[in-house]
């Protein structure tokens, strides 16, 4: 069963003002919702696997999609949490090979769906739509590589700083709260790092006792935020 006029409308809304079309003109952003599909996924469905072809490209509407690799040892290595608003799977818009990483529905999620010849159609037709485009996947890349950067050079203490200020920001509203709340598990952060659970606890029980942050009902709590921009940013 497809979705109601009202989630269409909704979607449409949605998909108009998402990063990557925020630069058209208000015409050419409708001729774009005009060609979207929208798909809903459950919490842990996955939304599309590495390695299997990608010709389609997704604009999340509601919810959120975590974008992981596998790493050593049958762990993950979280690359992003996409929030609604922003757009992922482009690089199938520019090549259409296989998917570059995983990407599954952190909580139910509404998502438009957009078919790789459509869009270059699209912007075929509307040339100064690329430069969009372009910025956003600049935007991914550099994420990306600042990500595996940190893995590869950087010590667990200074890669968890930074990991858990990038959710912070991943998560607006955690970002905003006083005091700021992280709502990953410490398993989940040590898949971010490519380290351990048990790396990621001696790291935070070593803050809690200076007081940084404080461990409570599953959740870290930041009690000192600059003590932690610190750690993440050493002089």
């Amino acid at each position: 069963m497809g979705p109601d006029k009202r989630t269409l409308k909704e979607a449409c809304y949605l998909l108009l003002n998402c990063s990557l079309f925020s630069g058209l003109r208000s015409e050419e952003r409708a001729e774009v919702a005009a060609l979207a599909r929208v798909r809903t996924f459950n919490a842990g469905e996955t939304v599309f696997a590495i390695g299997l072809p990608g010709d389609q490209m997704m604009a999340l509407l509601s919810g959120t999609i975590r974008i992981s690799v596998p790493s050593s040892g049958g762990k993950e290595l979280l690359l992003a949490v996409i929030q609604p608003g922003e757009v992922f799977g482009e690089l199938a818009v520019l090549d259409g090979k296989e998917r570059s990483a995983d990407a599954v529905a952190e909580t139910a999620c509404t998502v438009a769906v957009l078919d790789r010849r459509q869009i270059l159609s699209f912007f075929e037709r509307n040339p100064s739509a690329w430069p969009s485009l372009v910025k956003v996947l600049c935007q991914r890349l550099r994420h990306t590589n600042q990500v595996f950067a940190e893995v590869a050079l950087l010590e667990l203490p200074v890669r968890l700083a930074k990991a858990m200020l990038r959710v912070l920001h991943w998560e607006a509203d955690s970002a905003a709260a006083e005091p700021a709340k992280i709502r990953f598990s410490q398993r989940e952060l040590a898949n971010m790092l490519g380290g351990s659970r048990e790396s990621v606890n001696k790291c935070l029980r070593n803050w809690q006792r200076t007081g940084v942050v404080r461990i409570s009902e599953g959740s870290i709590i930041i009690s000192d935020r600059r003590a932690l921009e610190s750690i993440a940013e050493p002089a």
